[in-house]
């Protein structure tokens, strides 16, 4: 594989393998280049329980120190803790150093503003031609800052924002039966802390050891989540969750042990928030088209953008929306909790629906308009992209096209979108439809399309 495939910069920051791809000089760097940006004054660190995350936390926060830039180091939390932590304290900017979804052996330095945000595009050039450029600040020693500590504050601030738009009293009131999987995570300390102490969950919890490795495939799947499946069903429990490493993605099982569709839980947390507030709802091009169907119903609209968080962000941002997220990938967006990725509300959102309506969580998914959706990946050869892409379309000729992120092919009651993965060197493959078997055919003949090499 070519190497330039193994480390990507991209929407969300720098991403790759470490070691060879990703390496404490480049970290060091990079976090320089970022101090420069954001300029001199408090720059927030943390991250995931990777075995390679404490070597780059040390060579990021010497990157931001040689730039003249205080360290706060908020140690092993979720990313949207962190990015709310940024955001409130006015901080110049944070990284958090996590892959995210991605396997163990790959970490990343995902970038913040001052608000917690992701870097929009503008922001994102700036920085890669100042890196790329190699014209970093170099602090001297009369201008190095210290680096302080704040582990108590970011969790605390954060669950108290959750709260602000659930009614606790109600969750309380039933003591869900709640089984967990936190991966041995980020979330492994906090999320436990969260479902037991505030919500008052009887929670049965596997893989809560920040220590360890991760138990399982990081991405929370329903084909990665069988130990929660059986840990549901075996605890009697009414609802079961699941993050990634870094706590921002949500899966979840109703009380038979069957993992739902992420676009199912992103429709579900949607319901709920147009319940609460008014406005309109924006999603990625691959998330599911039961958003519309939930949208429709309560008379509102639905924007998509291409894949990657600060993209929905922006267009939130832009279209004033109540709500967002990326279906396939567990990612649910409140604004008015923080613009990012949470788990921790979407989880609260799911207990007072359940307490609201008395429903067991299948029943609640049952509510919901059927479609059937296929995901899948395929390596691809440099440099074939776009003939591959061509082909496609002259395969499916006169139908809807958009070409924003990669090509979505829109067709009636039913669509195709083929991309390049953000993260990974792979092609990213869905089709959605009402039936399973107009949908298994329409992923066999994309599939079928690729493997021939266009």
């Amino acid at each position: 594989m070519p190497r330039e495939h193994l480390l990507k910069i991209g929407v969300s920051g720098i991403r790759g393998v470490v070691g060879d791809f990703l390496t404490p000089g480049l970290a060091c760097a990079f976090a320089q280049a970022f101090g420069t940006y954001v300029g001199m004054g408090r720059v927030v660190v943390g991250r995931d329980t990777r075995s390679s995350g404490e070597m780059l936390y040390h060579a990021v926060a010497c990157g931001l120190q040689a730039a003249g830039c205080e360290v706060v180091d908020v140690g092993i939390l979720p990313t949207p803790t962190i990015q709310m932590y940024v955001g409130a304290t006015r901080a110049r900017g944070g990284i958090a150093i996590t892959a995210s979804h991605n396997p163990p052996e790959y970490n990343a330095l995902k970038l913040f503003n001052s608000e917690g945000l992701f870097f929009n595009s503008y922001e994102r050039s700036e920085l890669l031609d100042l890196y790329h450029q190699s014209d970093f600040r170099r602090a001297s020693n009369a201008e190095i800052r210290r680096a302080t500590a704040d582990h108590v504050t970011p969790p605390r601030l954060h669950i108290e924002r959750v709260l602000q738009h659930v009614d606790v009293s109600r969750i309380r009131r039933r003591r869900f039966r709640v089984a967990l999987d936190a991966v041995n995570g980020a979330g492994s300390i906090m999320t436990t802390g969260f479902l037991r102490d505030t919500l008052g969950c009887d929670l049965h919890a596997i893989s809560i050891d920040p220590t360890k490795p991760f138990p399982r495939i990081a991405e929370p799947r329903p084909d990665t989540l069988g130990d929660l499946s059986n840990l549901v069903r075996t605890a009697g429990a009414e609802i079961g969750f699941a993050q990634d490493p870094d706590g921002d993605r949500l899966a979840v099982a109703d009380e038979t042990g069957r993992v739902l569709d992420n676009d199912d839980v992103l429709a579900l947390a949607v319901d709920a928030a147009l319940r609460r507030l008014p406005g309109d709802v924006v999603v990625n091009l691959t998330t599911s088209s039961v958003i519309d169907a939930v949208a429709a119903a309560h008379g509102r609209r639905v924007y998509r953008t291409p894949v990657g968080e600060a993209n929905v962000v922006e267009m939130m941002q832009a279209v004033h929306a109540v709500i967002g997220g990326e279906g396939s990938n567990g990612g649910i967006i409140f604004p008015a909790v923080h613009l990012c990725r949470d788990s921790y509300t979407g989880m609260a959102f799911l207990l007072e629906r359940l307490a609201e309506t008395g429903d067991t969580m299948s029943a609640l998914a049952a509510r919901l308009p059927r479609f059937h959706r296929k995901l899948g990946k395929v390596s691809y050869e440099h440099g074939r992209l776009g003939s591959l892409m061509q082909a496609l379309e002259e395969s499916f000729p006169g139908v809807q096209t958009d070409r924003s992120d990669g090509l979505k092919l829109i067709l009636p009651d039913a669509w195709i979108h083929v991309r390049a993965s953000n993260t990974e060197p792979l092609l990213r493959l869905a089709a959605e439809a009402r039936s399973e078997p107009e949908v298994e055919e329409l992923y066999a003949r994309v599939l079928g399309l690729f493997e021939q090499g266009g």
